[in-house]
């Protein structure tokens, strides 16, 4: 008997609009033998179920289900395709938990401690995981800027806590942008990161849970036209994204070590994409997404391309880890 899937997609933040492209990638690409797809529209106003016909109809938050022409449907399982809040912080997981409804995502702490980019490089650190030096601010604390200056260098980057693809992100050389800097990140969120710059190859690495083991996916180079891999690198092509990347075999086994100590350590399941630049020969990372982008220009699915994955069996698996996961 088929499934049905309710593909989660949109969300409270400025990335709804890559989670919507996300989201229609795997309703497009699902197995129509094996799975009933659902667009499901998560957003601060409603939650809506969106047919092929583009009509809404109201999901019933008190059990996630949608009444359509008098049939009440429950689903089998969610496929999250949420970037940014409410679905990679841990909000739809911790739902999801309480309604005990499988879904393709990491866990609740998870999602919630990878989505604070400083409490998730906090926690990492005794493991012995590099990172860039870094400075914390939260809104409404004094600014210091030779202080932060002192700690970071110039230059450096200014970066929301929490959010992701790039927005909120500025690359500062000089100390009268700073503050200009930090403003565009609080408007993203009311905590910042400070961070010293790395010069060096830059790389992202897809883990996985495949076939119920740990999977680290062929990595990928990050070669941006633009000063930095920011939005426009990302989305609008304005970079190269090379898998597999151009790296020795050692930096190649350093960074697989790293990508999948660090999955392992944190507990996660479903799909992860980490962030790393390497700095004097090792791995520092950057940052860990808990929901990485699923459209076709997007890395994950290069990569697991690249691995002899296709997008159909990527997301086939996603759905079959999450329904024999133990509660």
């Amino acid at each position: 008997m088929k499934k049905n899937i309710a593909i989660i997609m949109g969300g409270y933040s400025s990335e709804y609009e890559i989670s919507l492209k996300s989201g229609n990638v795997v309703y497009d690409t699902l197995d129509p033998s094996k799975y009933t797809p659902y667009r499901i529209h998560i957003f601060k106003d409603k939650w809506v179920y969106v047919d092929a016909n583009n009509v809404e109809f109201p999901i019933d938050k008190n059990d996630f289900s949608v009444t359509v022409n008098n049939a009440k449907i429950t689903f089998d399982c969610v496929f999250n395709a949420i970037h940014g809040s409410p679905g990679e912080d841990g909000f739809m997981q911790g739902y999801f938990k309480l309604l005990n409804i499988p879904h393709t995502s990491c866990g609740m702490y998870q999602a919630s401690l990878t989505f604070n980019k400083r409490d998730c490089l906090s926690v990492l650190k005794p493991y012995g995981i590099k990172t860039a030096e870094s400075f914390y601010v939260n809104l409404g604390d004094a600014i210091n800027e030779d202080e932060i200056i002192n700690k970071v260098g110039l230059p450096c980057f200014v970066k929301a806590n929490k959010a992701g693809s790039s927005f909120g992100i500025s690359k500062v050389y000089k100390k009268e942008d700073l503050l200009k800097a930090i403003d565009v990140a609080f408007k993203e969120d009311d905590e910042i990161i400070i961070e010293s710059f790395l010069d060096g190859t830059e790389v992202s690495v897809g883990v996985i849970t495949y076939k119920g083991k740990t999977k680290v996916l062929p990595i990928t180079e990050i070669v941006s036209n633009n000063d930095f891999f920011d939005y426009k690198a990302k989305y609008l092509g304005e970079s190269q994204e090379i898998t597999p990347a151009r790296l020795t075999k050692e930096q190649e086994r350093k960074v697989n070590q790293v990508a999948k100590q660090v999955y392992d350590v944190l507990k996660m399941t479903g799909f992860s994409r980490s962030e790393f630049i390497f700095k004097d020969g090792d791995p520092h990372l950057l940052e860990v997404n808990s929901v990485p982008g699923l459209t076709r220009e997007s890395i994950l699915p290069q990569q697991a391309a690249c691995a002899g994955i296709s997008l159909s069996a990527l997301f086939d698996n996603a759905i079959e880890e999450a329904l024999n996961k133990k509660s």
